[in-house]
Protein backbone atom coordinates (compact mmCIF):
# COMPACT_ATOMS: atom_id res chain seq x y z
CA UNK A 1 0.00 0.00 0.00
CA UNK A 2 1.09 3.46 -0.98
CA UNK A 3 0.09 7.40 -0.93
CA UNK A 4 0.10 8.68 -4.33
CA UNK A 5 -0.85 12.24 -5.32
CA UNK A 6 -4.10 12.44 -7.64
CA UNK A 7 -4.20 14.15 -10.92
CA UNK A 8 -7.35 15.33 -10.28
CA UNK A 9 -9.06 16.45 -6.60
CA UNK A 10 -13.03 16.03 -6.77
CA UNK A 11 -15.44 18.85 -6.32
CA UNK A 12 -17.13 17.24 -3.68
CA UNK A 13 -13.77 15.40 -1.67
CA UNK A 14 -12.83 19.44 -1.21
CA UNK A 15 -16.13 20.12 0.71
CA UNK A 16 -16.60 16.25 2.49
CA UNK A 17 -12.90 16.70 3.69
CA UNK A 18 -13.56 19.91 6.57
CA UNK A 19 -17.32 18.15 7.45
CA UNK A 20 -15.74 14.45 8.29
CA UNK A 21 -12.38 16.36 10.31
CA UNK A 22 -15.09 18.12 12.92
CA UNK A 23 -16.78 15.01 12.55
CA UNK A 24 -13.87 13.04 13.77
CA UNK A 25 -12.68 15.42 16.13
CA UNK A 26 -16.18 16.01 17.85
CA UNK A 27 -16.16 12.26 18.23
CA UNK A 28 -12.89 11.59 20.11
CA UNK A 29 -14.27 14.36 22.72
CA UNK A 30 -16.59 13.11 23.11
CA UNK A 31 -14.76 10.25 24.28
CA UNK A 32 -12.93 12.55 26.81
CA UNK A 33 -16.66 13.80 27.98
CA UNK A 34 -18.17 10.07 28.25
CA UNK A 35 -14.78 9.76 30.46
CA UNK A 36 -15.78 12.56 32.57
CA UNK A 37 -19.05 11.22 33.63
CA UNK A 38 -21.27 13.63 31.09
CA UNK A 39 -23.59 12.09 28.28
CA UNK A 40 -22.02 13.55 25.66
CA UNK A 41 -24.84 14.63 23.22
CA UNK A 42 -26.13 16.31 26.49
CA UNK A 43 -22.76 18.32 26.66
CA UNK A 44 -22.93 19.14 22.96
CA UNK A 45 -26.50 20.50 23.14
CA UNK A 46 -25.27 22.79 26.44
CA UNK A 47 -22.75 23.93 24.17
CA UNK A 48 -24.87 25.10 21.54
CA UNK A 49 -27.13 26.53 23.38
CA UNK A 50 -24.47 28.94 24.94
CA UNK A 51 -23.47 30.06 21.93
CA UNK A 52 -26.49 30.27 20.20
CA UNK A 53 -29.58 29.94 22.31
CA UNK A 54 -30.07 33.91 22.44
CA UNK A 55 -29.48 37.17 21.31
CA UNK A 56 -26.66 37.78 24.20
CA UNK A 57 -24.98 34.45 23.09
CA UNK A 58 -25.08 34.76 19.39
CA UNK A 59 -23.23 38.51 19.42
CA UNK A 60 -20.34 37.22 22.10
CA UNK A 61 -20.23 34.22 19.79
CA UNK A 62 -19.91 36.70 16.60
CA UNK A 63 -17.69 38.91 18.80
CA UNK A 64 -15.07 36.72 19.10
CA UNK A 65 -15.32 35.24 15.66
CA UNK A 66 -14.48 38.67 14.47
CA UNK A 67 -10.71 38.81 15.25
CA UNK A 68 -10.70 34.86 14.23
CA UNK A 69 -11.67 35.77 10.40
CA UNK A 70 -9.26 38.25 10.00
CA UNK A 71 -5.92 36.11 11.77
CA UNK A 72 -7.44 33.35 9.26
CA UNK A 73 -7.28 35.20 6.60
CA UNK A 74 -3.31 36.09 7.38
CA UNK A 75 -2.62 32.10 7.84
CA UNK A 76 -4.39 31.13 4.50
CA UNK A 77 -2.76 33.90 2.80
CA UNK A 78 0.82 33.25 3.89
CA UNK A 79 0.33 29.47 3.99
CA UNK A 80 -1.03 29.30 0.61
CA UNK A 81 2.35 30.44 -0.76
CA UNK A 82 4.15 28.19 1.78
CA UNK A 83 5.49 31.26 3.58
CA UNK A 84 4.67 29.70 7.34
CA UNK A 85 3.42 32.31 9.26
CA UNK A 86 3.22 31.25 12.97
CA UNK A 87 3.35 35.04 14.70
CA UNK A 88 -0.23 36.15 13.53
CA UNK A 89 -0.56 36.85 17.64
CA UNK A 90 2.48 39.14 18.01
CA UNK A 91 0.95 41.01 14.59
CA UNK A 92 -2.15 40.83 16.23
CA UNK A 93 -0.60 42.98 19.51
CA UNK A 94 1.78 45.30 17.61
CA UNK A 95 -1.55 45.97 15.53
CA UNK A 96 -3.51 46.73 18.84
CA UNK A 97 -0.68 48.81 20.29
CA UNK A 98 -0.02 51.31 17.53
CA UNK A 99 -3.97 51.56 17.53
CA UNK A 100 -4.30 52.37 21.15
CA UNK A 101 -0.86 54.64 21.20
CA UNK A 102 -1.77 56.76 17.72
CA UNK A 103 -5.74 56.86 18.69
CA UNK A 104 -5.20 58.32 22.39
CA UNK A 105 -3.80 61.49 21.09
CA UNK A 106 -5.44 62.11 16.86
CA UNK A 107 -6.92 64.67 15.95
CA UNK A 108 -9.25 63.71 13.14
CA UNK A 109 -12.91 63.62 12.22
CA UNK A 110 -14.25 59.93 13.41
CA UNK A 111 -14.45 58.20 10.13
CA UNK A 112 -10.94 59.17 8.78
CA UNK A 113 -9.69 58.79 12.10
CA UNK A 114 -10.96 55.58 12.57
CA UNK A 115 -9.90 54.39 8.57
CA UNK A 116 -5.71 55.74 9.99
CA UNK A 117 -6.12 53.61 12.96
CA UNK A 118 -6.52 50.73 11.33
CA UNK A 119 -4.44 51.51 8.42
CA UNK A 120 -1.55 51.97 10.97
CA UNK A 121 -2.40 48.65 12.86
CA UNK A 122 -1.81 46.92 9.47
CA UNK A 123 1.47 48.55 8.67
CA UNK A 124 2.68 48.10 12.34
CA UNK A 125 1.76 44.03 11.94
CA UNK A 126 3.22 43.83 8.10
CA UNK A 127 6.18 45.24 9.82
CA UNK A 128 6.47 42.58 12.51
CA UNK A 129 6.84 39.77 9.37
CA UNK A 130 8.33 42.07 7.06
CA UNK A 131 11.83 41.03 8.67
CA UNK A 132 11.19 37.20 9.12
CA UNK A 133 10.40 37.69 5.30
CA UNK A 134 13.68 39.32 4.47
CA UNK A 135 15.34 36.49 6.71
CA UNK A 136 14.31 33.62 5.00
CA UNK A 137 14.74 35.09 1.53
CA UNK A 138 18.46 36.93 2.11
CA UNK A 139 19.63 34.05 4.51
CA UNK A 140 17.09 31.17 4.68
CA UNK A 141 16.85 31.20 8.23
CA UNK A 142 13.25 28.99 8.88
CA UNK A 143 9.84 31.35 9.44
CA UNK A 144 8.50 29.55 12.17
CA UNK A 145 11.08 29.76 14.41
CA UNK A 146 11.42 33.73 13.59
CA UNK A 147 7.62 34.57 13.39
CA UNK A 148 6.99 32.24 16.38
CA UNK A 149 9.69 33.70 18.66
CA UNK A 150 8.67 37.24 17.55
CA UNK A 151 5.72 36.31 19.33
CA UNK A 152 7.05 36.34 22.63
CA UNK A 153 9.47 39.35 21.83
CA UNK A 154 6.00 41.44 20.97
CA UNK A 155 4.30 40.49 23.70
CA UNK A 156 6.92 41.68 26.08
CA UNK A 157 7.53 44.50 24.47
CA UNK A 158 3.51 45.65 24.89
CA UNK A 159 3.86 44.52 28.40
CA UNK A 160 6.62 47.10 28.58
CA UNK A 161 4.64 49.75 27.01
CA UNK A 162 1.53 49.64 28.97
CA UNK A 163 3.90 49.63 31.91
CA UNK A 164 5.81 52.44 30.87
CA UNK A 165 4.85 55.30 29.01
CA UNK A 166 1.59 54.41 27.39
CA UNK A 167 0.09 53.24 30.99
CA UNK A 168 -3.15 54.25 31.74
CA UNK A 169 -3.35 56.81 34.80
CA UNK A 170 -6.70 56.14 35.68
CA UNK A 171 -6.92 52.19 35.58
CA UNK A 172 -6.29 51.73 39.13
CA UNK A 173 -2.88 50.22 38.96
CA UNK A 174 -3.91 47.46 36.45
CA UNK A 175 -1.51 47.49 33.69
CA UNK A 176 -3.56 48.68 30.80
CA UNK A 177 -2.39 51.16 27.69
CA UNK A 178 -4.24 54.66 27.24
CA UNK A 179 -7.34 54.11 25.42
CA UNK A 180 -8.33 55.57 22.05
CA UNK A 181 -10.50 58.85 21.91
CA UNK A 182 -14.33 58.12 22.08
CA UNK A 183 -15.24 59.39 18.88
CA UNK A 184 -12.97 56.54 17.07
CA UNK A 185 -14.76 53.72 18.82
CA UNK A 186 -16.92 51.47 16.37
CA UNK A 187 -20.05 51.62 17.00
CA UNK A 188 -22.04 48.41 18.15
CA UNK A 189 -23.86 46.42 15.25
CA UNK A 190 -26.59 45.15 17.72
CA UNK A 191 -27.69 47.59 20.25
CA UNK A 192 -26.92 46.72 24.01
CA UNK A 193 -24.81 43.71 22.77
CA UNK A 194 -20.88 43.90 22.39
CA UNK A 195 -20.69 43.07 18.49
CA UNK A 196 -19.71 45.65 16.42
CA UNK A 197 -19.11 46.80 13.25
CA UNK A 198 -15.78 45.47 12.72
CA UNK A 199 -17.89 42.43 11.77
CA UNK A 200 -18.94 44.47 8.58
CA UNK A 201 -15.02 45.09 8.26
CA UNK A 202 -13.91 41.37 8.43
CA UNK A 203 -16.65 40.02 6.44
CA UNK A 204 -15.21 42.56 3.42
CA UNK A 205 -11.59 41.39 3.94
CA UNK A 206 -12.51 38.02 3.55
CA UNK A 207 -14.22 39.12 0.34
CA UNK A 208 -11.76 41.58 -0.90
CA UNK A 209 -9.05 38.43 -0.13
CA UNK A 210 -11.35 36.06 -2.19
CA UNK A 211 -11.06 38.50 -4.79
CA UNK A 212 -7.51 38.81 -4.79
CA UNK A 213 -6.36 35.80 -5.06
CA UNK A 214 -9.32 34.44 -7.56
CA UNK A 215 -9.03 37.35 -10.09
CA UNK A 216 -5.67 38.88 -10.08
CA UNK A 217 -2.49 38.45 -11.08
CA UNK A 218 -0.88 38.58 -8.04
CA UNK A 219 -3.18 36.05 -6.44
CA UNK A 220 -1.75 33.61 -9.20
CA UNK A 221 1.47 34.20 -8.86
CA UNK A 222 1.20 33.47 -4.83
CA UNK A 223 -1.13 30.30 -5.77
CA UNK A 224 1.97 29.16 -8.32
CA UNK A 225 4.48 29.75 -5.74
CA UNK A 226 2.61 27.72 -3.50
CA UNK A 227 2.32 24.65 -5.47
CA UNK A 228 5.92 24.83 -7.20
CA UNK A 229 8.39 27.38 -6.41
CA UNK A 230 10.76 25.76 -9.02
CA UNK A 231 7.98 26.17 -11.65
CA UNK A 232 6.99 29.45 -10.62
CA UNK A 233 10.38 30.60 -10.96
CA UNK A 234 10.67 28.90 -14.75
CA UNK A 235 7.45 30.35 -15.44
CA UNK A 236 9.07 33.83 -14.80
CA UNK A 237 7.72 34.99 -11.37
CA UNK A 238 9.48 36.77 -9.13
CA UNK A 239 9.78 34.49 -6.20
CA UNK A 240 11.00 37.02 -3.92
CA UNK A 241 8.68 39.73 -4.87
CA UNK A 242 5.72 37.34 -4.39
CA UNK A 243 7.14 36.19 -1.40
CA UNK A 244 7.56 39.71 0.12
CA UNK A 245 4.01 40.48 -1.20
CA UNK A 246 2.07 37.63 0.47
CA UNK A 247 4.39 38.58 4.12
CA UNK A 248 2.94 42.08 3.89
CA UNK A 249 -0.42 41.23 3.55
CA UNK A 250 -0.63 38.58 5.57
CA UNK A 251 0.72 40.89 8.58
CA UNK A 252 -1.40 43.17 7.64
CA UNK A 253 -4.66 40.95 8.41
CA UNK A 254 -3.26 40.10 11.82
CA UNK A 255 -2.18 43.91 12.44
CA UNK A 256 -6.10 44.91 11.46
CA UNK A 257 -7.34 42.23 13.57
CA UNK A 258 -5.61 43.84 16.64
CA UNK A 259 -6.40 47.12 15.79
CA UNK A 260 -10.51 46.23 15.11
CA UNK A 261 -10.37 44.50 18.60
CA UNK A 262 -9.19 47.45 20.27
CA UNK A 263 -11.32 50.09 18.23
CA UNK A 264 -14.75 47.51 18.42
CA UNK A 265 -14.22 45.95 22.26
CA UNK A 266 -11.12 46.67 24.59
CA UNK A 267 -10.43 50.58 24.27
CA UNK A 268 -6.82 50.10 25.40
CA UNK A 269 -4.51 47.10 25.12
CA UNK A 270 -3.41 44.49 27.43
CA UNK A 271 -1.58 41.59 27.60
CA UNK A 272 -4.54 39.51 28.10
CA UNK A 273 -6.71 40.82 25.75
CA UNK A 274 -6.04 38.22 23.41
CA UNK A 275 -7.24 34.50 24.55
CA UNK A 276 -4.86 32.84 21.54
CA UNK A 277 -6.49 34.91 18.55
CA UNK A 278 -3.49 34.39 16.12
CA UNK A 279 -2.81 30.54 17.21
CA UNK A 280 -6.41 29.98 16.87
CA UNK A 281 -6.86 31.39 13.04
CA UNK A 282 -4.29 28.54 12.00
CA UNK A 283 -6.85 26.44 12.82
CA UNK A 284 -9.16 28.46 11.13
CA UNK A 285 -7.43 28.63 7.91
CA UNK A 286 -6.79 24.66 8.13
CA UNK A 287 -10.12 24.06 8.70
CA UNK A 288 -11.56 26.19 5.75
CA UNK A 289 -8.82 24.70 3.35
CA UNK A 290 -7.03 27.86 3.28
CA UNK A 291 -9.41 29.24 1.07
CA UNK A 292 -10.80 32.87 1.65
CA UNK A 293 -14.17 32.21 1.25
CA UNK A 294 -14.41 29.38 3.91
CA UNK A 295 -12.58 31.30 6.58
CA UNK A 296 -15.77 33.25 7.71
CA UNK A 297 -17.54 29.77 8.75
CA UNK A 298 -14.50 28.43 10.34
CA UNK A 299 -13.90 31.54 12.12
CA UNK A 300 -18.07 31.11 13.76
CA UNK A 301 -17.52 27.38 13.76
CA UNK A 302 -14.09 27.74 16.29
CA UNK A 303 -16.13 30.82 17.95
CA UNK A 304 -19.18 28.65 18.91
CA UNK A 305 -16.62 25.90 20.23
CA UNK A 306 -14.86 28.72 22.33
CA UNK A 307 -17.80 30.60 23.65
CA UNK A 308 -20.37 27.68 24.35
CA UNK A 309 -17.60 25.90 25.97
CA UNK A 310 -18.38 27.81 29.61
CA UNK A 311 -22.04 27.55 29.40
CA UNK A 312 -21.12 23.89 29.00
CA UNK A 313 -18.71 23.51 31.88
CA UNK A 314 -21.35 25.25 34.07
CA UNK A 315 -24.62 23.35 33.27
CA UNK A 316 -22.30 20.06 32.88
CA UNK A 317 -19.08 20.01 35.18
CA UNK A 318 -17.07 19.40 32.20
CA UNK A 319 -13.72 21.40 32.54
CA UNK A 320 -14.06 24.16 29.49
CA UNK A 321 -10.17 23.39 28.38
CA UNK A 322 -12.18 21.04 26.38
CA UNK A 323 -12.73 23.62 23.85
CA UNK A 324 -9.06 23.54 23.70
CA UNK A 325 -9.07 19.84 23.30
CA UNK A 326 -11.68 20.28 20.84
CA UNK A 327 -10.56 22.74 18.51
CA UNK A 328 -7.12 21.05 18.80
CA UNK A 329 -8.58 17.53 17.45
CA UNK A 330 -10.04 19.56 14.57
CA UNK A 331 -6.54 20.40 12.99
CA UNK A 332 -5.02 17.18 13.68
CA UNK A 333 -7.80 15.34 12.23
CA UNK A 334 -8.15 18.12 9.06
CA UNK A 335 -4.11 17.60 8.38
CA UNK A 336 -5.47 13.87 8.22
CA UNK A 337 -8.11 15.16 5.88
CA UNK A 338 -6.41 17.00 3.55
CA UNK A 339 -3.95 14.38 2.65
CA UNK A 340 -6.52 12.29 1.96
CA UNK A 341 -7.72 15.06 -0.34
CA UNK A 342 -4.34 15.22 -2.57
CA UNK A 343 -3.71 11.66 -1.83
CA UNK A 344 -5.15 8.62 -2.11
CA UNK A 345 -4.14 5.06 -1.05
CA UNK A 346 -2.90 2.70 -4.27
CA UNK A 347 -1.84 -1.00 -3.99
Amino acid sequence: MRLERRSHVPLHIVFIAPVAAVCVALSLAAGLIAAAGVNPLTAYMELLRGALGSRLSISEMLTRATPLIFTGLAAAVAFRARLWNIGAEGQFFMGALMTAWVGHSLSLPGPLGVVILMLLGMVAGAALLAGPAVMRLRFGVDEVVTTLLLNFIALLFVGLMIEGPLRDPLAFGWPSSVPVDGAYRLPDLIPRTRLHYGLIVAIGAAGAVWLLFSRTVFGMESRATGLSAPAARFAGISLPGTLMGVAVLSGALAGLAGSVEVLGVTAGVTTTMSPGFGYAGIVVAMLAALQPAGVVGSAIFVATIFVGADAMSRATGVPSFIADVIVALCLLSMLVALLFTTHQVRR
